[in-house]
């Protein structure tokens, strides 16, 4: 991964994409502070929250949507 995009899923949801398109995640903004929620899928396909390839990097915040930061911050 080398870079990451976001996609609007509404207000206070961002879907975060692979430069594949992969979704590894979304941000969420929580008490005013966007939060990333790492999601993975299982063998059958099903989504595992907390999982995936950025598993790690669960519940880091951001104070900003900017998808350089959120790049640099995740894959670092």
């Amino acid at each position: 991964m080398n870079q990451l995009t976001l996609s609007r899923q509404n207000e206070q949801v961002f879907r975060v994409l692979t430069e594949s398109g992969e979704h590894v995640g979304n941000l969420k903004l929580i008490a005013g502070t966007w939060k990333f929620k790492a999601i993975g899928h299982d063998i059958g396909g099903d989504i595992v929250p907390g999982g995936g390839p950025l598993t790690h990097q669960h519940n880091m915040s951001f104070a900003d949507l900017d998808a350089v930061v959120v790049s640099g911050r995740l894959l670092g």
